[in-house]
């Protein structure tokens, strides 16, 4: 037994499985990064210098192609896509990439006691522009990317939809206000007032900006709460039946509803806006009210429509009316003000109510399975490592500095939110709630981008921004798994088989 045990080592694999593990990833990177996502690059960056060399340059392009003669340009059309973008086999080995790196990736976290999301975060590190470069920070690869993220994000949602069960949310639903109130207004008032009293170097923009725009800039990216990390972590160590995760989840929603109202301000005020109070509760009604109206109509039309299709034949016909109402609702919420994810959302807790709700929530997996970790490995990528690197490019001792003021104050606010319940006969796990309440993601760089695109934040300040941002992202998994101990009642974890 010890003979095997030594030979199998790290992760409890056989040396042949690591072989086979080492090889399948080698082999990704490889086709990834030489068989045509450098070459589409290069042919996007060719079409961006030939549009700022001017009509001369684009004319001499055009003549040059005549030449090669029809024959070549039939040929590229269907093989390499056309002048304007990448091939399609460099989208098809970058999402091969993601796939298999996630997967590997994510084993690799649970053989090592953490969740998969963790894994596969790191994943999109090593995937993304400052390691291997495989996932591209710009141009139309990342754009396909970004929206396949989007539907992962919605479909996770909606799961999370599907799981939770409306009266018991009601039960938490004034811890969760409390816990979204407390948690979006103290990191607030915390960064606001930090930035203000403190008035980094690394602040200072040209032009008419203000210290106090940027102040609130800075707070506003402190409000966010990342749903989709914190959900994912609670399915994977199976606490999502837990009150505590209940009141996350709640928390999240209504933090997000909060998020859009702040994001509509931030947003009027990088435009040269004001603050208005009719302008503030109009944002607060559409976020709010969709999802009630959502709610209410959805549990009145899906269950007679759902009857519908369970008596169609066609295959996968549940599968793709669940599939598909899902991006409807998100698209709707979308188009009403509100948020895709608080749509999906709403279409889980929906379908949770019809009587196919059995099969959709286990046919829903799959798909998934597939779209859920581009988001997590988008998130991931972009993150510049080099930020952290002493003598590299973007390296910035300052930066570290605000960046890690910045964790603290992400900290200390969001876990202060987890105390604001569960005293007096209300026994909860508070560090908890705080902890899950932690990580920012995609919804933090949302802020952030915003406030660079619009010269309000320097470079320097959205590098510590972003700072916080990976910070709080990446260390929520692992504390949520250690802070969270599991009761009498919870379902164990599901335990790797053994490698033979």
């Amino acid at each position: 037994m010890d003979s095997i045990r030594t030979t199998r080592g790290l992760l409890g694999l056989s040396i042949r499985a690591k072989i086979l593990l080492l090889a399948l990833v080698g082999a990704v990177w490889f086709l990834s990064d030489a068989g045509g996502v450098a070459a589409g690059a290069g042919r996007e960056g060719a079409a961006v210098a030939a549009e700022q060399e001017g009509p001369a340059a684009q004319t001499s392009e055009d003549d040059h192609a005549q030449d090669e003669g029809y024959a070549y340009q039939e040929h590229a059309d269907g093989e390499h896509g056309d002048e304007h973008g990448p091939p399609i086999s460099s989208w098809f080995l970058v999402l091969v990439a993601i796939l298999v790196f996630a997967k590997v990736f994510g084993e690799v976290a649970e053989r090592i006691g953490q969740p998969a999301v963790l894994g596969e975060l790191i994943a999109g590190v090593v995937l993304g522009g400052s390691v291997l470069g495989i996932v591209p920070a710009e141009g139309l690869i990342y754009e396909i990317i970004h929206y396949t993220a989007e539907v992962g994000v919605a479909i996770l949602l909606f799961e999370i939809g599907l799981e939770t069960d409306l009266k018991e949310m009601f039960k938490v639903g004034t811890s969760s206000a409390l816990v979204a109130i407390v948690g979006v207004t103290l990191p607030f008032l915390l960064g606001y007032l930090y930035w203000l009293s403190a008035d980094p170097a690394i602040g200072a923009v040209s032009g008419n900006v203000s210290l106090s725009m940027v102040a609130i800039f800075v707070g506003a990216t402190l409000t966010a709460t990342s749903v989709g990390i914190t959900a994912r972590v609670l399915g994977d160590i199976r606490m999502m039946n837990r009150p505590e995760s209940k009141i996350i989840i709640g928390a999240a929603v209504i933090d997000d509803v909060m998020g859009l109202v702040i994001l509509g301000v931030v947003s009027g005020l990088a435009a040269g806006g004001t603050l208005s109070a009719v302008g503030i509760a109009v944002d607060t009604v559409m976020a709010v009210g969709f999802l009630v109206v959502a709610v209410v109509i959805g549990n009145y039309l899906a269950p007679p429509l759902f009857q519908l299709v369970d008596r169609m034949r066609v295959r996968g016909v549940l599968l793709v009316a669940a599939f598909a109402f899902a991006l409807l609702v998100a698209a709707l919420a979308d188009k009403a003000g509100s948020a895709l994810i608080i749509g999906a959302f709403a279409a889980g807790i929906v379908l949770s109510g019809t009587n196919q709700f059995d099969q959709i929530e286990h046919q829903i997996r799959p798909v998934a399975d597939i779209f859920t970790p581009v988001f997590f490995v988008s998130v991931g990528a972009v993150v510049n490592v080099r930020l952290f690197i002493p003598g590299a490019a973007d390296f910035n001792a300052e930066v570290l500095v605000v960046g890690a003021i910045l964790v603290a104050v992400a900290f200390i606010g969001k876990l202060a939110a987890g105390f604001a319940v569960g005293w007096g006969r209300e026994k909860l796990n508070q560090m908890a709630i705080g902890v899950g309440m932690v990580p920012r993601g995609e919804v933090g760089l949302i802020f952030a981008a915003l406030g660079r695109s619009t010269g309000i934040l320097s470079d320097e300040a959205y590098s510590a921004i972003l700072i916080m941002v990976i910070v709080t992202t990446f260390i929520a998994p692992p504390l949520l798994k250690l802070v969270f101990r599991p009761g009498a009642d919870d379902p164990s974890p599901p335990q790797p088989e053994p490698a033979h």
